[in-house]
């Protein structure tokens, strides 16, 4: 009998959530476009677009959104789960 394969190492089925700094003021009601996501103006100039993504396939699906748009992106980082 042959031995079956490993079971190789994946993530646990969860959203991340992350928050993409972009250059531009976009207005909350775009948060319908980008999938409920909490979009928000900070600083001059700046908006900030917050929430849960699925997976990296996902994220570089949001990330072509911004792009699209022609937002230069500042920064993008993921957010620290909360303990439960």
């Amino acid at each position: 009998m042959a031995a079956s394969p490993p079971v190789p190492n994946v993530w646990p089925v969860a959203s991340t959530v992350y928050a993409v700094r972009v250059r531009g003021v976009l207005d909350p009601s775009w948060s319908s476009w980008f999938e409920g996501m909490d979009v928000r103006a900070e600083r001059p100039g700046e908006s900030v677009i917050t929430g849960p993504v699925a997976d990296q396939s996902a994220l570089h699906g949001l990330l072509t959104k911004i792009r699209d748009l022609g937002l230069p992106i500042i920064s993008v980082h993921e957010q620290p789960r909360e303990e439960s």
